[in-house]
């Protein structure tokens, strides 16, 4: 009787979800939204007369999350993180602290509890890579936003799985204290050092030896053999059942065969991860989300502006580009399938109310809808947001790319490397100073009130405000350390970005390096300060970690302003040397064709982005059209210096400026963006090529040419080569 109705549940799930499927992809719709409504059309919610046990498919699920988990583990091999974690790790770890502690600030205004909260803060912390691969297919999307946003879902997945093996503690125990983080790390670290280290000395041989067999079938029962058994190791050991399965998809990627070894796979998780969607959908309750509207209406709008602003401002930061960290974080504002496997370990453990699950799933459908849109608008948006800017503030984020590429591409000597991570190590160690203060300080401060009013004979509440003040004391000079630590770094950046200020003389460099090193502080406060206060809040007054760090972004962000200031006169001083050099290029030359770079320029005024002198083709989409009309600094990141025109010369020119045929531009910035402003400019010299960088180069400049051509066409449509 018991094969009987396994069976049905089985036969019942997979007929609805395959019809659901069919009808959403002829509405060309996600999958994914077919398997939540065939869930909810064979759930207890809604009067259907197809309904499936929910605890069958359950069981069936996790075979799904298993499997999930072993997919995005042979996606994790060490040279693949290496490849990744230089450039888009600490764009992830910037965006997911970010986003776990805004939405923890959610929760508490919600209403939740504090285990609540943190559930809902690792709720909303992580993006979808499948939404996101899809979106991408869809609307051909390349070249180095595919590779910084895949390069962050990766190292974002990695985070997932460290959250889940937290969260899956903390439900357990129910309760949150720092006692009970230390050990559980002390216990993750000591179950994975030994599992890994035997796995890397045994499975990638042994899946070599069977995949030299030659039989796709035995590879394909060897390996989720594997997986299954590194999910029973881990729960055996009260870890989630993920963590198991994304660590051996991790060992077994070590053997050089994850590609076969995925494809064989692939078939049978995609099953189980329908089951497991289906199961989430069951679980929805419209009656309870209606009664919720508020807040999935406030965790929508926490994921969406949340995610953009957050990847917006790491990626640049990071040095990837105004336009490309603007693509990237309009392209990562959704969650997806770890938000699900999150909530449901909250949900199964009695820490999190019910309706959250059914609120997070609410909330992945809406932002999966918003996701192409707001891919779509990307470019425009860049744009956009561009002409918002303050003329030096535009000067300072076209620049900046092009100073962090220069520090990357300098040469380093071991030294540099030690004096590096020196600074970063105090900046570290001071921030984990400061987090022990604070939480020290919130766990003993009743013993040691008592202890210290026994010994002084003094009333309670003035003891406690004489312990605060001493911590808010000790807390101070922790503070100015990381400031302090952070500018040492940035002027360490600056050395490698313009040559060194010479004793006595005038630093031509002075408003570039002053700038980069308030940047460079910017970032390192936020970048350690954001974790601080998110690991701290729960110890803290409402807001009090939150108001500190803001009044110190604040009084940076002045610097910058005044700065900047400066900067602006750096670079209309460097125009006038640019108009000049370019007059006497074409006086000695009689011609320029777009490819030398006015080196001269960058070291009497060095900061300026190496600037490329490039001559406008006839056949430009840009002859006959203003500078604000090309909007060249929003859509590209590139910067028009100077222009020579016969023998006019035109530095610092104004948007209403129109490009003529044969003028002579000196245009500055990174590298991409100076490759797509050749192509701009001097489509019969832009050497597009079938690669990833070529494919973004003719992305960009199909949307550019389109945006134009919606003003009112006067050329071809196509004007690439």
């Amino acid at each position: 009787m018991e094969s009987l109705l396994f069976l049905q549940n089985l036969a019942v799930v997979l007929l609805v979800a395959a019809v659901a499927t069919v009808v959403f992809q002829r509405l060309h719709q996600p999958v994914v939204f077919g398997y939540l409504f065939a869930g909810m059309i064979v759930g207890p919610h809604l009067p259907v007369p197809l309904v499936a046990d929910l605890e069958t498919v359950r069981t069936l699920s996790e075979l799904g999350v298993i499997l999930l988990m072993f997919s995005l583990g042979l996606e994790f091999s060490i040279g693949k993180l290496a490849a990744v974690s230089q450039k888009a790790g600490p764009v992830a770890l910037f965006e997911s602290t970010i986003m776990v502690s805004i939405g923890y600030f959610v929760g508490q205004m919600l209403g939740l509890t504090r285990i609540e909260s943190i559930f809902t803060g690792a709720i909303v912390g992580i993006s979808s890579t499948t939404i996101i691969v899809k979106a991408f297919e869809e609307q051909k999307v390349r070249g180095r936003v595919t590779e910084l946003v895949f390069g962050i879902l990766i190292i974002e997945d990695l985070i997932a799985v460290f959250l889940l093996t937290i969260l899956t503690t903390l439900a357990q125990s129910g309760a949150f204290s720092a006692s009970d983080l230390g050990v559980t790390a002390i216990r993750l670290v000591m179950f994975l050092a030994p599992l890994i280290g035997f796995g890397l000395l045994t499975v990638p041989r042994a899946i070599r030896y069977v995949q030299r067999i030659g039989s796709p079938e035995t590879t394909l029962v060897a390996s989720i053999g594997l997986c299954f058994g590194a999910a029973l190791l881990a729960l055996s050991f009260g870890y989630s059942v993920a963590l198991g399965a994304f660590i051996a998809g991790s060992l077994v990627a070590e053997s050089g065969q994850e590609r076969e070894i995925e494809t064989l796979v692939r078939p049978v998780r995609d099953m189980f991860v329908g089951i497991f969607f289906v199961s989430v959908g069951m679980i929805i309750d419209p009656v309870a989300l209606a009664a919720h509207w508020p807040a999935v209406l406030a965790l929508t709008v926490t994921v969406i502006l949340g995610k953009i602003l957050a990847v917006t401002i790491g990626a640049f930061l990071a040095g990837h580009g105004r336009r490309t960290a603007i693509k990237a974080g309009m392209s990562l504002a959704q969650i997806g399938e770890f938000s699900f496997i999150i909530a449901s370990v909250g949900v199964s453990a009695g820490v999190i109310a019910s309706w959250i699950y059914p609120a997070a799933i609410a909330v992945s459908a809406i932002t999966t809808l918003t996701t192409p849109l707001f891919i779509k608008l990307s470019n425009k948006a860049a744009a956009e947001i561009d002409h918002w800017l303050p003329e030096p503030i535009q000067t300072v984020a076209a620049l900046y790319a092009s100073w962090i590429e220069r520090v990357r591409s300098a040469p380093r000597a071991p030294t540099e490397r030690s004096v590096t991570r020196r600074i970063v190590r105090i900046i570290l160690i001071d921030a984990a100073l400061l987090t022990v203060l604070v939480i020290g300080v919130d766990l003993e401060i009743d013993r040691v009130t008592a202890i210290v009013g026994r010994m002084v004979s003094l009333p309670p509440d003035r003891v406690r405000f004489i312990l605060v003040l001493i911590s808010g004391l000790i807390a101070v000079p922790l503070i100015y350390g990381i400031i302090t630590s952070a500018r040492s770094l940035g002027l360490h950046l600056a050395r490698r970005a313009f040559a060194e200020a010479q004793r006595g003389k005038v630093d031509p460099a002075d408003a570039p390096r002053r700038a980069l090193v308030i940047l460079v502080q910017i970032a390192v406060v936020i970048a350690v300060g954001i974790p601080v206060v998110a690991i701290t809040q729960p110890f803290l007054p409402p807001h009090q970690g939150a108001v500190v760090l803001s009044l110190l972004t604040v009084v940076l962000l002045v610097a910058l302003w005044r700065n900047a200031a400066n900067l602006q006169g750096h670079a209309r001083a460097g125009a006038q040397i640019i108009a000049s050099a370019l007059a006497q290029q074409m006086a000695s030359t009689g011609d320029t064709q777009g490819e030398d770079q006015l080196e001269d320029v960058n070291a009497v005024l060095p900061g300026l982005g190496e600037p490329v002198a490039i001559r406008v083709v006839p056949e430009s989409i840009a002859v006959g059209r203003s500078l604000a009309q090309l909007n060249l600094r929003g859509a590209t990141g590139a910067t028009v210096l100077a222009i020579r025109r016969g023998d006019q010369q035109i530095p610092t020119p104004l948007g209403r400026e129109v490009i003529h045929a044969n003028d002579v531009l000196a245009v500055a910035g990174a590298q991409d963006a100076i490759a797509v402003a050749r192509a701009i400019f001097a489509p019969n010299l832009a050497r597009i090529r079938d690669d990833a960088e070529g494919a973004e180069i003719q992305a960009e400049l199909e949307a550019l040419n389109d945006a134009l051509l919606a003003e009112g066409p006067s050329r071809p449509k196509s004007f690439l080569p």
